[in-house]
């Protein structure tokens, strides 16, 4: 299934292009961005290898992650999507599509994750139809917790990853707030 371009009222989602990597790696550079998903800069290698499974998940899944951009200005807003990551992880994500989510640093605050997190939402509602959608999210990283909550996501269990703490939430097709 090719990679899909979505649009909301203020942003538009593509598939990740070459193009995309400059504000991409940006991005995973800074140190407000990172401070609740690795903890510390990305290299540059570590932000390109992002950009080709980002991609390359599409092709391999059938669903992957998106560019987002803001849609008059086209300022990269950040990266929002589904993959099957192949956590080492209790309890296990493997073959669901866990949604993820990273907002340049200018763009929190906005709106523009509840809008991109929804757009994605409705995209595998209506093309794959899961069951459950799992997310993960450091337990210190509130704004992502609200906006999890907000697009029907719930807690189902606290565990660790690569040694700190997160919660694994679940948002059910049947309990969607919309």
């Amino acid at each position: 299934m090719p990679a899909p371009t979505l649009a909301t009222p203020r942003l538009t989602l593509t598939p990740p292009t070459l193009a995309d990597f400059e504000d991409s790696r940006a991005m995973w550079a800074d140190p407000v961005v990172v401070r609740h998903v690795g903890r510390r800069p990305f290299t540059e290698e570590e932000s390109w290898t992002r950009l080709m499974r980002a991609r390359g998940l599409w092709e391999m899944l059938g669903f992957g992650y998106w560019a987002v951009r803001e849609t008059s200005t086209g300022r990269y807003v950040g990266e929002v999507g589904f993959g099957d990551l192949r956590r080492e992880l209790e309890p296990s994500l493997y073959g669901l599509p866990e949604m993820g989510w990273v907002l340049a640093a200018w763009s929190h605050g906005q709106g523009f994750g509840t809008e991109a997190v929804r757009a994605g939402l409705s995209w595998i509602d209506e093309t794959l139809a899961p069951e459950v959608v799992p997310s993960i999210i450091d337990v210190e990283n509130a704004a992502s917790i609200a906006l999890a909550i907000k697009v029907g996501f719930r807690l189902k269990t606290h565990a660790t990853y690569r040694g700190a703490p997160i919660l694994v939430m679940e948002r059910r097709r049947d309990t969607d707030p919309d």
